[in-house]
């Protein structure tokens, strides 16, 4: 039996956006992969984003029983691999290993659009 693969989404409060992709991985992942977030600065004791959690209810994505905690060591040990999202987290670690699994995402902007010479 082959293990199932571990991600682990890493932002800096745990209370938006790692939140956010843990719920949509595990709904879309459907038991292929097991996903969890923490947060570097975790906002332990207080509650998910509600706007997050109703915009990700409306596609059946279920983030409202989410609590935000610290990325342990032992989180990042046995992740196989760690997704950073957002600019303000920041990974404090030295280990090679976790390191070596690490990657940031990118935040998709919204295009910039500009019109010139349209008369509306």
């Amino acid at each position: 039996m082959t293990s199932i693969p571990h991600i682990l989404f890493i932002c800096q409060s745990n209370k938006g956006k790692s939140q956010m992709a843990e719920a949509l991985m595990n709904l879309h992942a459907q038991g292929r992969v097991r996903a969890t977030s923490a947060g570097t600065k975790a906002a332990v004791g207080s509650a998910v984003n509600a706007e997050s959690a109703a915009s990700l209810a409306e596609i059946g994505a279920d983030m409202s029983q989410g609590k935000p905690k610290f990325a342990s060591a032992d989180d990042l040990a046995t992740a196989d691999r760690i997704v950073i999202l957002g600019g303000a987290a920041q990974l404090e670690t030295t280990d090679e290993e976790v390191l070596a699994k690490t990657e940031r995402g990118i935040p998709l902007s919204p295009p910039t659009m500009e019109l010139r010479g349209l008369s509306v």
